[in-house]
């Protein structure tokens, strides 16, 4: 059996607890290289799941692949992804797709000349009540959406490791790292349509504070760089709209993390999944008592991926799909700025 020769760019969290072992179990793919700034982690990361080859520079890597998972800081995953594809190389890379629209379009047009596969990892689409979701929605069940409303709240866990609160290496905080997956879930639900345009607000308030009580480690005001909150209201070009709310830091209950839509025949719920619909004289709220899980979303994640680079697949995730949720975020980040709505090119 021909196996997909996979290498690994970052040996961070992501790749250590997620990827590389969902990969482990692909029977049609092997992780075969890895590289990091961190030539020590590097060489932990290939002794502990048995991978052969720890590359000093990305130019050695391609040459011993087929395929690339990149699992860098936000700020390098354009560069990497367009050096690869420009090499003939499959790229599966860790969201958000890039910094801003600009380097999307680069990794689109690398993508199209080079005719290999680039894929988002945007894993929420794999979650079986996604999927369900999916399946209901397509068949009609709550006609056209109108409202879509997303909320991706965390009371206190603000990441208190890695290069989450930097800006020049993430391009912003709790919108790009934690509300994009919601964000690129509920458009995918809802067929994938084009924004056109966005007011949103940020804030940090909370994360700015001395001694802020935090679940996820110590956070340093004079380093935090970021939003720890963030809100928009966005406009599609099928006439839907979306309302999103994302954090890492509110005054809130409790974390909460749900898409509600609204639809023209009946309305969803995603988490969990519930269906809302007027019928026969009454109003009513249908819970889904059980939903099939095949494998692990990061499983399932993996395997798309491989056979997608086999050519036994589409891509679930287009990057066109990936560059609309990065040019809201974009949109989003402008209009705070400005105090204003932004137009989305």
């Amino acid at each position: 059996m021909t196996k997909l020769r996979i290498g690994v760019l970052g040996t961070g969290g992501i790749a250590t607890e997620r990827h590389i072992p969902a990969f482990k179990h692909v029977k049609e793919a092997e992780i075969t290289a890895v590289m990091d700034v961190n030539a020590e982690r590097a060489k932990e990361t290939a002794e502990k799941f048995g991978i052969k080859h720890v590359c000093k520079s990305l130019d050695d890597m391609l040459g011993k692949i087929d395929a690339l998972l990149i699992t860098t800081p936000n700020k390098f995953h354009a560069p990497a992804a367009v050096q690869a594809l420009n090499a003939g190389v499959h790229v599966m890379c860790e969201k958000p797709m890039a910094l801003n629209t600009k380097e999307c379009e680069e990794m689109v047009a690398a993508a199209e000349k080079s005719g290999k596969v680039l894929l988002i990892a945007y894993h929420w689409r794999f979650m079986k009540e996604s999927r369900a979701a999916k399946r209901l929605i397509d068949s009609g069940e709550i006609g056209q959406p109108l409202v879509i409303r997303i909320k991706s709240m965390r009371r206190r866990k603000v990441p208190g490791w890695g290069v989450f609160t930097n800006r020049d290496l993430q391009g912003g905080g709790a919108l790009i790292d934690y509300g994009c997956h919601l964000l690129d879930l509920a458009m995918w639900l809802t067929g994938s349509p084009k924004p056109y345009e966005v007011s949103g607000t940020t804030f940090n308030h909370l994360s700015m504070q001395k001694d802020m009580v935090n679940e996820w480690g110590t956070i340093n005001p004079s380093t935090f760089e970021v939003e720890d909150h963030a809100t928009a209201f966005i406009r599609l070009e099928n006439g839907a709209v979306v309302m999103l709310e994302t954090s890492w830091a509110a005054n809130i209950p409790k974390d909460e993390e749900t898409i509600s839509i609204s639809g023209t025949k009946g309305g969803i719920e995603v988490f969990p999944l519930r269906v809302n619909k007027a019928e026969n004289g009454v109003l009513i709220n249908s819970d889904i008592a059980w939903i099939p899980e095949e494998k692990p979303f990061a499983i399932l994640q993996a395997e798309h991926f491989v056979s997608c680079c086999f050519g036994e697949s589409t891509p679930m995730s287009s990057p066109e799909e990936s560059m609309y949720v990065s040019s809201i975020i974009e949109s989003v980040y402008e209009s705070a700025k400005i105090g204003n709505s932004v137009r989305i090119r």
